[in-house]
């Protein structure tokens, strides 16, 4: 047998699925074939409504025409163009788009492929801007407990979800958390910004008094922190940290991975919470998760601070070969036009109260210990079985699908996080299959 005919190309086994329970998945394979608007085709016919916008990405809803049409005229014009020392126009309308609809300030953009190397271009950056203005004293990184900041080292080593940095050894040294700001007990069922733990952001100044303020470069936090399960920040809390940082020549960076793009309502969660940061990670919805593309917004005083020296050197030594990529250019332009010319954002904001009340509805539904919503986000978090973390939500994700649902769960958590074009009844759907599941759950 030859090497092109020893595996069968539908047997399942030669894919190492991501995030997966691999040999759980491939005994009883739950597979999309098509996508339109607000649902999934399965490979067996059946329609499955999207609550959680594919990963978090699909704002726009699927299959959307300007975008797909975008994608096929550019594929067919221009397919790749190099991105070093060259350049191509889309990659320079796209970054000129975003730039106006960016918080005030944040009017550079650098292109990365996905949310996790947004993440390493900012710690780069701001490592390399203090350096850059000759205070190379500032190698500190600040996360959070439970941050999210994707997958590699950079981001993993600033994120505090222990089960995504267990396995990988010291991870990058100078690094600090400050505590996570969920607090069930003071904050329980909550809408929107919480009531309690703007004291959390003092966690900050503990820090900056151990280490001294003058060595730490750049704080990272999520303004909601979505992939642990959906904690919203408490009310002034954001504020807060951004005047520390402030008083201390420190960096704020926003990763608006998941909020970006008008998941909270706004552009950006930064409009949101009306507090701008020094640079802002951005990707998933910026080509509504048709193609790999990610965004990194800096301020003028962050990108100025490396135009100097002879004209003719590289001023940052970082860049993906990737970056810019004309296909996904085109697909961001189509999605920011896409969200204009139907005012999705301004939908998302409309439906903010609808959506609140609706997932707060299965408050007292059997195994619901909590929920929170913010923008048109939700979580439903539910009792552990005892002995078997994460099995109660695994099996709800499962039945879900089964129904004709996706959600997506982390840990004992349902999160939601439907494309920005849901509707109300939608919505009630959403509910109503997850009541009647888990009133079925053990």
């Amino acid at each position: 047998m030859n090497e092109q005919t020893r595996i069968a190309p539908n047997n399942l086994e030669a894919f190492w699925m991501p995030f997966s329970a691999n040999r759980q998945f491939k005994q009883a394979p739950r597979m999309f074939v098509a996508a339109k608007d607000m649902h999934y085709t399965t490979s067996d016919g059946r329609q499955v409504l999207d609550g959680t916008a594919g990963l978090w990405c699909v704002n726009a809803g699927h299959c959307r025409p300007k975008i797909t049409e975008a994608i096929q005229r550019q594929a067919a014009e221009l397919d790749y163009a190099p991105a070093f020392q060259m350049g191509h126009p889309k990659a320079f309308e796209l970054a000129s788009r975003l730039a106006t609809i960016a918080p005030e300030g944040l009017d550079h953009v650098f292109f990365t492929n996905s949310g996790s190397e947004s993440v390493e271009t900012a710690l780069k950056i701001a490592l390399a801007y203090h350096r850059a203005k000759g205070d190379g004293a500032r190698f500190r990184l600040i996360g959070r407990e439970r941050g999210y900041h994707g997958v590699n080292f950079g981001g993993i080593s600033v994120g505090g979800i222990v089960g995504n940095r267990k396995m990988f050894g010291t991870l990058l040294t100078g690094v600090d958390h400050m505590r996570h700001t969920h607090d069930p007990e003071r904050n329980p069922y909550s809408k929107g910004e919480t009531e309690h733990g703007v004291d959390l952001a003092e966690d900050l100044v503990r820090i900056a008094t151990l280490h001294d303020p003058s060595t730490i470069a750049a704080v990272i936090v999520e303004p909601v922190a979505g992939s642990t399960g959906v904690l919203p920040p408490p009310k002034g809390y954001l504020k807060r940290l951004r005047e520390i940082c402030d008083q201390h020549g420190i960096l704020l960076i926003f990763d608006e991975v998941i909020t970006g793009y008008g998941r909270m309502g706004t552009a950006f969660a930064a409009d949101y919470f009306g507090v701008t940061p020094d640079i802002m990670i951005t990707a998933k919805g910026l080509t509504n998760g048709v193609i790999p593309m990610g965004a990194v917004f800096a301020s003028g005083k962050i990108h100025d601070a490396f135009m100097s020296g002879p004209e003719h050197l590289i001023e940052f030594a970082h860049g993906y070969t990737y970056s810019g990529n004309p296909i996904a250019a085109a697909a961001g332009l189509a999605t920011m036009e896409t969200y204009l010319e139907e005012g999705l954002f301004e939908r998302a904001k409309a439906l903010e109260p609808v959506w609140a009340d609706a997932i707060h509805s299965l408050k007292g539904t059997r195994h619901v210990i909590d929920i929170r919503t913010i923008g048109l986000i939700g979580a439903i978090e539910l009792e552990p079985m005892k002995g078997e973390p994460t099995k109660r939500a695994f099996a709800a994700f499962v039945k879900a699908f089964e129904e004709g649902l996706l959600i997506r769960t982390t840990g004992d958590i349902i999160a939601l996080s439907p494309p920005l074009m849901v509707s109300e009844d939608q919505i009630g759907e959403v509910v109503e299959t997850l009541r009647r599941i888990l009133q079925t759950l053990e």
